[in-house]
């Protein structure tokens, strides 16, 4: 798959995952449990956000709630 910027037309890209608190109480105990993969433009620096819907459930949430 080949990756154009939207913006300034580069063409390489850096990926990654980042976790966000929402809202509500997630947010004032500070529970990162929103996941979104993203692609950043390595000449501009524009960057897409996507929900991750991975299989990163269950157990690893949990250790997620206890590392907090």
């Amino acid at each position: 798959m080949k990756y154009k910027c939207e913006k300034c037309g580069g063409t390489s890209a850096e990926t990654g995952k980042i976790r966000t608190t929402g809202d509500g109480i997630s947010r004032y105990a500070n529970l990162q449990n929103q996941k979104f993969g993203y692609v950043a433009c390595e000449n501009c620096g524009y960057t897409d956000f996507y929900r991750d819907f991975g299989k990163d459930k269950g157990w690893k949430t949990v250790l997620d709630v206890l590392s907090n």
